[in-house]
């Protein structure tokens, strides 16, 4: 008998987009919550789901906050939530980026020059003091 199966693991992006201000880098930006889980599949079939995991990534610095599965539980029902700093535990600090002011070339804060159009930025360094 020929069998195929095994055990994986699975990110799934959950219907919901929250605007906000971030509380770390202060910029205008949304929350997307992510799911994470393992499970077990025969014949590509997945037939059990176990170990859930909700994230929260942020669109301006990218941080990955970590939420309560009570909460993650809540908002893949489609419950009308609003994501509190309180409720956000930072799991991974992301990169900040911004446009070019002379291009609009997307590019992480630590670039002095701009990888496109060559332009020296003095953004991040004023920031930093």
């Amino acid at each position: 008998m020929f069998f195929i199966g095994g055990i994986s693991s699975k990110s799934v992006k959950l219907d919901f987009n929250q605007p906000m201000i971030c509380f770390s880098c202060g910029r205008y930006g949304s929350f997307q919550v992510y799911m994470e889980y393992m499970y077990i599949s025969i014949f590509f079939i997945p037939l059990f789901k176990w170990n859930k995991k909700y994230y929260v990534k942020s669109s301006c610095c990218n941080n990955i906050y970590s939420i309560s599965n009570e909460l993650g539980r809540r908002i893949e029902k489609g419950d009308n939530i609003t994501l509190k700093e309180e409720d956000l535990h930072l799991f991974q600090k992301g990169l900040i980026s911004y446009g070019c002011p002379n291009c609009g070339f997307i590019m992480n804060t630590d670039y002095n020059f701009c990888p496109n159009c060559g332009e020296k930025h003095f953004l991040e360094k004023k920031r930093r003091k």
